[in-house]
């Protein structure tokens, strides 16, 4: 063996609670708790629950600013989840956050029995989707979309930015049925407010044109479609981005209008398993219609994905900007 040993650079894994945030990027601090806080200074009905991460969901500003409507339930999603379901029976709008992998994984039956199947009025904030952390198996929640889809008269929404989440927030409040909602939380990335956007529950909103490429696009990767489509656009390819926050109900009118429109590449993009989520939607949307663009799917593989840092995994799954830009250019060759 060779008496000198090579020093290999040490991998540093993210932080949990990392902000995905790209440096020198603008951000909201803690956009859910501070509207949902917001909203509960006006309406009493409404009342706050976790399963032991109020600081990790950002659900502790409702803590401080409403602690007699502050419900902690320890680690027990199951339990979290019936609770919700019961205050809801008495006529409260409760607020059920923990991280998307136990909140679904952990208690789906509870979600699916106790709360769907009586449509009962809670709302699911669940933080950590898809790859938003570097922990691996145990808290990437990559097929959370495809599991709550499935269940039926469930609202699912997947927001881009802080903005997306601060007016999400009053309108599932407002909104009659059960809701599970992706929760960007901590220092969140702030995009959508320099493209006149405005979140309306159900509505899927075009945030630029193009001829040559079609991005239908949700969550973060709007936020990367979007930093995709400038670089591209250096190289004269003129993209067009669809943000889609509403993954159930699907506004299929604007995917059709948007979809048939000849000549163009349609790219679907999602931080979620290739299995189940946004582009099967929009797949099996156009397959019923009768709609057959050229069509790619940007996604996370059907596999356990590995531990490490955000921005090393996002470039290893293809869902960095840098990847988004490099499969493009790829499909158009």
């Amino acid at each position: 063996m060779n008496a000198v040993t090579e020093k290999k650079p040490r991998l540093t894994t993210s932080a949990m609670i990392a902000s995905i945030a790209g440096e020198g990027q603008r951000v909201k601090a803690a956009p859910f708790g501070k509207a949902l806080s917001e909203l509960a200074g006006k309406s009493s009905e409404i009342v706050g629950l976790t399963a032991d991460l109020a600081k990790y969901t950002d659900l502790h500003l409702f803590a401080q600013a409403f602690p007699e409507r502050y419900f902690q339930m320890g680690m027990a999603e199951q339990l979290l989840m019936a609770a919700a379901g019961g205050f809801a029976k008495e006529g409260l709008v409760p607020f059920a956050t923990t991280y998307a992998a136990f909140g679904t994984r952990r208690a789906y039956d509870f979600i699916h029995q106790v709360i769907a199947e009586e449509n009962l009025n809670v709302k699911i904030c669940c933080a950590l989707p898809g790859l938003t952390t570097g922990y691996g198996p145990s808290h990437v929640a990559t097929e959370d979309l495809a599991m709550m889809r499935g269940i039926p008269g469930m609202t699912v929404i997947d927001p881009c930015d802080a903005l997306d989440i601060e007016q999400a927030v009053p309108q599932i409040a407002a909104f009659n049925g059960p809701v599970y909602m992706r929760l960007l939380r901590g220092n969140v990335p702030l995009v959508l407010d320099e493209y006149d956007y405005k979140f309306e529950l159900g509505k899927a909103k075009v945030l630029r044109g193009g001829r040559d490429v079609l991005i239908i696009s949700t969550g973060i990767m709007t936020m990367r479609a979007l930093e995709a489509a400038a670089s591209l656009q250096a190289d004269s390819v003129d993209v067009s981005v669809l943000h889609v926050p509403t993954i159930k109900p699907l506004d299929e009118a604007t995917l059709l209008a948007e979809g048939q429109r000849t000549g163009r590449l349609v790219v679907v993009a999602e931080n979620h398993s290739t299995v189940g989520g946004l582009a099967e939607a929009v797949a099996g949307t156009f397959l019923r219609a009768g709609v057959a663009p050229r069509f790619r799917q940007i996604s996370l593989p059907d596999k356990f994905l590995d531990a490490g840092a955000l921005p090393t995994l996002h470039d290893r799954y293809g869902i960095s900007t840098n990847a988004v830009v490099a499969s493009i250019k790829e499909w158009l060759a």
